[in-house]
């Protein structure tokens, strides 16, 4: 499988394959004694303590149950997760509060600008698929 090697652009965490699908393979973090020094790990759902699970798309064979592995993606690709998954709401339920509050009142603006959620997620969901080709993880046996 092309995938990037090791190097600075990149997040690298350790696991082992805990399932294998007809695509794809589904990867369990390992808790990573470097999560605990990271300025970061409030953010970083991979540093909770419970076990995380990843997919991973795999068009090769090459990989077994309970194989070690790590888990490899572009620091790049972080930001633009960021952006879509909290700031880009953030900006369109202010932008919404602001603009309903000018006309409505301050409790039926504060609705509106809660709701407008919904539908911004159920797009993410809905574009799912073309999200997991843009935010392309990578496996590397160890």
């Amino acid at each position: 499988m092309g995938s990037p090697q090791k190097n600075n652009d990149t997040f690298v965490h350790a696991g082992f394959i805990s399932e294998i699908n007809k695509d794809s393979v589904v990867v369990t973090l390992e808790p990573n004694i470097h999560c605990e020094a990271c300025h970061v790990k409030g953010t970083c759902g991979v540093s909770d303590s419970s076990t995380k699970k990843i997919e991973v798309p795999n068009s090769s064979n090459v990989f077994k149950i309970n194989e070690r592995v790590d888990v490899i993606l572009k620091k790049a690709l972080g930001l633009k997760a960021v952006f879509w998954a909290y700031v880009f709401p953030f900006a369109l339920m202010f932008t919404t509060l602001i603009l309903a509050s000018s006309f409505l009142e301050e409790w039926l603006s504060g609705l509106i600008s809660l709701a407008i959620l919904v539908p911004y997620y159920f797009i993410l969901y809905l574009l799912k698929n073309t999200l997991k080709s843009t935010f392309k993880t990578y496996i590397l046996k160890i």
